[in-house]
């Protein structure tokens, strides 16, 4: 396999120099989990409700990590804020957004219809802002990311639904701190390997989008 790989033409080929192709395996597996394990892949005590603040906060940790359609889409949050003149304050305001959906959930409010079909939606646009080459405004990127936040929270307050209120807490620090986290790791690899690899970032994209795709379908089909 390391022989067949070295054939592989420029651009692919330099990747390898770089040790892209362990992370897209990496990548790859985490998809094929993400879809021939769809009740696991939101729930990261196994679909046990936390009990404690500790495990609300280890529960955060793990779901858009363990969630590849969000895990997606924070990825790609920071992927499109690389070279942003606003660019820590988009994936922030994804994170708040968030936080507010989360809120609304466990409030008993359901104001956000077809919250999967919108999460899913949000993963192919963003994937393919990626693939544009035309660069997008500060404000509306923080706009799209911030819409787009209310849903992917609205949807992770599925996880803690009837616990009380201490493991809420641990959940959502865990969940802004990944989130966050993840988020900048991406935009410092865009700004890093960007210009280093040409094309590395609309790769990226129309990886993301087909992933988004693959969820849309999903939700269609279930809807």
């Amino acid at each position: 396999m390391s022989w067949l790989w070295q054939q592989v033409p420029s651009p692919l080929g330099r990747w390898r120099k770089e040790g892209i192709p362990s992370f897209a395996a990496a990548g790859g597996a985490l998809a094929v989990t993400g879809f021939f394990s769809p009740a696991f892949a939101h729930h990261a005590l196994g679909g046990r409700l936390p009990a404690t603040a500790w495990e609300g906060f280890l529960s955060g940790l793990a779901h858009p990590v363990i969630g590849l359609d969000h895990l997606a889409f924070v990825v790609a949050i920071g992927l499109v804020a690389a070279g942003q003149p606003w660019r820590y304050g988009i994936p922030l305001g994804f994170v708040l957004a968030g936080l507010v959906g989360t809120g609304i959930h466990l409030a008993g409010w359901d104001p956000l219809g077809l919250t999967e079909l919108a999460i899913a939606s949000s993963v192919v646009l963003f994937g393919l802002l990626l693939v544009q080459p035309r660069q997008i405004p500060s404000w509306l990127l923080l706009i799209g990311g911030s819409l787009a936040g209310l849903f992917h929270g609205y949807a992770y307050a599925e996880t803690i639904i009837g616990a009380q209120p201490m493991p809420w807490v641990g959940y959502l620090l865990g969940l802004s701190t990944v989130q966050y986290g993840v988020a900048l790791l991406a935009l410092w690899a865009a700004e890093r390997w960007g210009l280093r690899i040409p094309g590395l970032t609309r790769w990226a994209g129309w990886a993301i989008t087909v992933v988004g795709a693959a969820f849309l379908i999903l939700a269609v089909v279930g809807a």
